[in-house]
């Protein structure tokens, strides 16, 4: 195993994704359909065998699909039979572990419903732009979730995330491990020009840290760094509109007194946090829509456009304005925060 910065590590080829036997209906070779011989041995079928099995049955083999990949998981884990690139991303450890803990959140308590994922190219690098909101950026983990889970490729996403994302303890390495990395130029060049999906929330802190009362009001993008990769990378950007995360933890104030001395961008304040404790940290269950848009190419700019303020001002305010625009229709088209 080799950390960020060494050469990968080449292990075995893997099938991660095993799958349970199919059921099979076997009849003597005297029996043909039809005929009394093959009705009696029907009849003498269970009929959960006829029907595709029981609820029992499933559960069973999808127990035993859970346990045999688990398995699988450890063994790799002690043999060393896994990759890590220059990043430090681990996809054993990300299709294992990271992914599966968050599709609960993703399928049950948030419903996403993921639309335009056959935006995304089927092969190469582009660059996915998206609203950031929620106080806790956990629609950075759902876009994730949704472009592997369904995406014909089941490519991975990674995010090109704030300092602070990585010197947490714990979240730090998690993130790594997940292949996410730091937001800056040279890392998100190298992510594009290998070929990787890589994504990008502008807004930063200004975004997840708004207060409620501006939810989906888009902020400044700041001063089009995401735009220059990808030119130089001559990869298509994505714009990417979530709705769903600003009802998460609605946040009705700030403690900056206590964010200074706890080194935080802010300490929000919601209607359960913190006086409900660690209960006031569960998100509140709103449906979820993320869509993603048609690329915005730029391939066809010169090498110098570039570096050319003017017209990175003009592609990102493009890419804000695209997003905004989605949002405000998805929000229209929604009936209730929390049913859709």
């Amino acid at each position: 195993m080799h950390g960020p910065g060494r050469p990968p590590v080449h292990g075995r080829a893997t099938n991660r994704h095993s799958s349970a036997p199919a059921d099979r209906r076997r009849f003597r070779e005297h029996e043909v359909p039809g005929t009394p011989e093959a009705a009696e041995e029907s009849a003498e079928q269970p009929a959960a065998d006829q029907h595709g099995g029981s609820p029992i049955d499933d559960l069973r083999s999808l127990v035993i699909e859970q346990v045999t990949g688990a398995a699988g998981f450890l063994r790799r884990r002690i043999t060393g039979d896994y990759e890590v690139d220059e990043f430090g991303f681990d996809q054993d450890f990300a299709d294992n572990v990271f992914l599966p803990a968050l599709r609960p959140l993703f399928e049950k308590w948030f419903r996403v419903e993921t639309r335009g994922v056959e935006n995304i190219p089927m092969h190469g690098g582009a660059l996915v732009v998206a609203n950031h909101a929620g106080v806790i950026p956990i629609d950075a983990l759902m876009t994730s979730v949704a472009v592997h889970d369904h995406h014909p490729e089941h490519r991975a996403l990674r995010m090109l995330a704030a300092d602070l994302a990585f010197e947490m303890p714990v979240i730090g390495n998690i993130a790594r491990k997940a292949g996410h990395t730091l937001a800056c130029h040279p890392d998100a060049e190298r992510l594009l020009r290998s070929g990787e999906i890589a994504a990008v929330f502008p807004e930063g802190y200004k975004g997840i840290g708004k207060p409620f009362s501006e939810r989906y009001k888009l902020q400044r993008f700041g001063r089009g760094g995401f735009v220059c990769a990808a030119m130089r990378a001559g990869v298509p950007i994505i714009p990417c509109s979530i709705v769903g995360s600003e009802e998460i933890y609605p946040k009705i104030g700030d403690i900056t007194p206590l964010a200074r001395l706890l080194d935080m961008p802010y300490f929000p304040v919601t209607p359960m946090f913190p006086h409900l404790g660690l209960l006031g940290l569960v998100p509140l269950p709103s449906k979820w829509y993320i869509e993603f848009g048609t690329p915005i190419v730029t391939d066809t700019y010169d090498a110098a456009e570039a570096d050319d303020p003017m017209v990175l001002f003009e592609v990102t305010d493009h890419v804000r304005e695209t997003i905004q625009q989605t949002l405000y229709r998805l929000l229209a088209e929604r009936r209730n925060v929390f049913m859709g």
